[in-house]
């Protein structure tokens, strides 16, 4: 059957369409995404603004339209931790609900945590033996830890490329005196769960995910997308060390020069790095490797296996 995810997170809005039976892995059909970067439009209140409730209300709308004209039979719609915070949430959802007919069901960041988790487990496979997985995202930072599909720990943290960005390095380039604080708030806000996680012990296999893993890697020297899925990426820690204070200095129109850097994602990337640094370091990580599955898919894996199972 064909299926949609969409996914309406802090950055973008992404409808992704799979081809997919239980038993089976899901075959990406076809993308569509729209950057809205919600963590970056909230009010003095923390609430969305006006302009970017009717943006988002647009883009939910023509996704429904492209899964429409893909052939998707069903379509699971979500929300993550940018609607999830917004002060105005709740009113944010009951407008989309009344003018598009999509209810989205909000994700609590364990449950981001979580099914991240199983999307990896899934990749790796059980070889793999303890995981660690690390997920930032626009508005928050995801940790899993665990031998199983789902994670003995996971937590989530307000720790997300964009949210720091627009909160905290408002400067192009920012601050010197701003990145030293953000610095250390991140290490804080990370350093009060580790004690969580390492108490299960060390992990056999360290992973990260989404778009901020990846473009790290890609200016570490990983491969690129086009190289395929399935070539293996990883980030050094020391490579990533090396990296943070040169994109401290660099504008965003500078860093959207790197190699896979999308001048959308550019001004967020120093946050980002600024987190990806801080977990590998506390956490005592000297590699991540690099998974191409996350939230989505672990979405319709859960999903495929509810089907399974009726």
């Amino acid at each position: 059957m064909r299926l949609g995810v969409l996914d309406v997170g802090s950055n973008t809005v992404h409808l992704l369409v799979v081809d997919a039976h239980p038993g089976a892995r899901p075959l990406p059909a076809y993308s569509h995404k729209a950057e809205l970067r919600l963590a970056e439009l909230l009010d003095a209140s923390g609430a969305i603004s006006a302009s970017g409730v009717d943006l988002l209300v647009r883009t939910v709308a023509e996704a429904m339209r492209v899964a429409e004209d893909k052939g998707v039979e069903d379509v699971l719609p979500f929300a993550t931790s940018a609607v999830r915070e917004a002060a105005n949430g709740e009113e944010v959802l009951a407008r989309v609900e009344r003018e598009t007919g999509v209810r989205l069901t909000v994700l609590a960041g364990a449950d981001e945590a979580r099914l991240t988790f199983l999307a990896v487990r899934r990749w790796f496979g059980w070889s793999a033996g303890r995981l660690l997985v690390l997920d930032i995202g626009g508005g928050s930072l995801e940790i899993g830890y665990g031998m199983d599909e789902y994670p003995a720990a996971a937590v989530s943290l307000p720790l997300g490329a964009g949210r720091l960005t627009a909160g905290r390095l408002p400067g192009d380039p920012p601050a010197a005196e701003d990145v030293r604080a953000l610095r250390k708030h991140v290490r804080a806000e990370i350093g009060r769960c580790v004690a969580e996680f390492t108490r299960l012990g060390r992990p056999d296999h360290a992973v990260g995910t989404s778009k901020t893993f990846r473009q790290l890697a890609r200016i570490a020297g990983a491969a690129r997308s086009a190289d395929g899925l399935y070539v293996q990426r990883t980030l050094r820690r020391g490579a990533l060390e090396e990296w943070v204070p040169r994109l401290a200095t660099m504008t965003a129109a500078r860093r959207a020069t790197l190699p896979g850097v999308s001048e959308g994602r550019a001004r967020q990337l120093l946050a980002g790095a600024l987190v990806a640094e801080a977990a590998m370091d506390l956490f005592e990580v000297p590699v991540l490797e690099i998974c191409p599955w996350a939230l989505r898919e672990g979405v319709i894996l859960r999903k495929l296996d509810v089907m399974s199972s009726s």
